[in-house]
């Protein structure tokens, strides 16, 4: 089959490789229609590279049709529509009936002490095959692929392999009170559905902060109150809360993570570690990681006194510095954390209808065949053309 595949850093590359196959009897295997590249997918291409082997397939935001079964799958049948969510959780253990199946105990890497396996996403959770491909072998059958209707397009559905649950964790993480603000740093595919679910679930005051025009403008158009980075610099923050009162907004959702721009000092520790060998990068990684800070203070800054910030953003660093003096003074409640896809998918599904009150229907900017992969990559990470959200279509 064909895969979108890791090289190096900056360099996917669209290879062919052995197809997968039933390993499990609770396996299936999905024929893939539509895969997403996420935000996260850039770390891969930017920064983690001591966690990746050349060779390593990507992706995390499938679905497709059901290939083939193992001989213990009853929920399914072949010919079935599913979107594969991207935690590789079990169903059954207590984290998963706890709603944490990003922590998963069936499939936690007690190698290097995290929570779940992930599909398409280095050593540090399982180096499980992605799903920027033709096929996926999907583990627990019974339990893990979410089961949609034939008839509506793919982009119905296929967020809820990553986007709809993620951006639904964030905003619920953030505890909006009822006609409450927020803001949204980044407006990428995460920041920005996370907006229009603030707006759907009865936020008076969204704000979103990016510095892209063409994220801005798709931000305004859905009614959010966008703020240009490039525009207010500094003074953000004094901003947002000219907008607020003077207090700030009652919430902050911190949707950027370990490569916010401006970080000078932690973009060049991780160019440092990605040059080195794997287990000396790996090392340096574990042990004197350091993130860019800037979105997370920012965040800081933004939120009013006893207001809470969701960081959905992801974060590799091991001795980041937190401003926990600011943190215990403001009174601010921090959540954060790898979505927990299945818990939220019975709360979005209804949403899902033909009335698409979050607009997933048009929420992909760029549909491309899944051999433009490493140029799509490319323009993801230049936040060239107008990219927010791209699907790959094997």
């Amino acid at each position: 089959m064909r895969a979108l595949t890791w090289h190096g850093k900056r360099d996917v590359r669209v290879d062919t490789v052995p197809d997968p196959k039933i390993q499990d009897a609770t396996d299936v295997i999905v024929k893939i229609t539509s895969s997403g590249i996420c935000g996260s997918d850039l770390h891969l291409y930017e920064v983690l590279g001591p966690y990746l082997d050349a060779g390593d397939i990507l992706g995390h935001e499938p679905m497709g049709i059901v290939e083939e079964i193992g001989p213990e799958v009853t929920a399914l049948s072949v010919g079935d529509r599913v979107v594969v969510p991207f935690n590789v959780s079990c169903g059954t253990c207590w984290m998963c009936g706890q709603g944490l199946h990003s922590q998963c105990e069936t499939t936690q890497v007690t190698e290097y002490g995290t929570g779940a396996s992930l599909f398409g996403f280095s050593k540090l959770y399982g180096q499980v095959p992605g799903g920027q491909a033709e096929y996926l072998r999907v583990p627990f059958g019974n339990t893990l692929p979410v089961k949609v209707p034939h008839g509506p397009p793919d982009d119905r559905f296929v967020y809820l392999s990553d986007v709809l649950p993620t951006a639904w964790q964030s905003v619920r993480y953030a505890d909006i009170p009822p006609g409450g603000s927020v803001t949204v740093i980044g407006l990428g595919p995460i920041g920005d559905m996370a907006t229009r679910i603030a707006l759907h679930q009865g936020a008076e005051l969204v704000i979103g902060v990016d510095l892209v025009p063409e994220r801005l403008a798709r931000a305004r158009a859905n009614g959010v109150h966008a703020l240009d980075l490039n525009e207010h610099g500094k003074d953000l923050a004094e901003e947002i809360r000219r907008l607020t009162h003077g207090r700030g907004t009652d919430a902050v959702i911190e949707a950027v993570g370990m490569e916010a721009h401006g970080g000078h000092l932690a973009r060049a520790a991780q160019r440092f570690a990605g040059l080195l060998p794997d287990a000396v990068g790996t090392k340096v990684m574990e042990h004197a990681g350091l993130d860019s800070m800037v979105a997370f203070n920012l965040a800081v800054d933004a939120v009013r006194r006893g207001g809470t910030i969701s960081v959905i953003g992801v974060y590799g660093g091991a001795i980041d510095p937190v401003p926990m003096l600011t943190l215990f003074d403001k009174q601010i409640q921090l959540r954060m954390g790898q979505a927990n896809v299945k818990h939220w998918v019975d709360d979005i599904l209804p949403l899902l209808d033909d009335s698409d009150p979050l607009g997933v229907d048009g929420f992909a900017t760029h549909r491309l065949p899944l051999e433009e992969g490493p140029q799509a990559y490319k323009t993801f990470q230049a936040k060239q053309d107008g990219m927010v959200k791209t699907l790959l279509t094997p």
